[in-house]
């Protein structure tokens, strides 16, 4: 059915002059996605954070209270948390992580 709809339409389109690339174009709009952040933490409790360039980091115990804070400055960055062993959660922009200091 759909095969009889573009053929029909491409006969009008030439009967008019127009291409057969002006009428098959998709009108489609390509827009780019920024990458997401990236958060890992290495044996010596040193956490990097990529593609976080500008945004806040924010790192939270388990009860929810903010413990520290960082604006990342860079396309990489590594700081290092001097925090007590446990858990806690990582959030940069969009992205959550749950991360255990040892």
């Amino acid at each position: 059915m759909t095969k009889h709809l573009y053929i029909i339409l491409f006969a009008i389109a030439m009967s008019f002059g127009v291409t057969a690339n002006a009428v098959a174009a998709p009108l489609v709009e390509i827009i780019e996605q920024q990458e997401q952040p990236r958060v890992s933490v290495d044996k010596e409790s040193t956490l990097l954070v990529a593609n976080a360039n500008g945004q806040m980091l924010y790192i939270y115990n388990v009860a929810g209270v903010l413990v520290q804070s960082f604006k990342v400055e860079g396309v990489e960055r590594r700081y290092d948390l001097n925090l007590p062993k446990g858990c806690y959660i990582i959030k940069v922009g969009k992205t959550v992580r749950k991360i255990s200091i040892r």
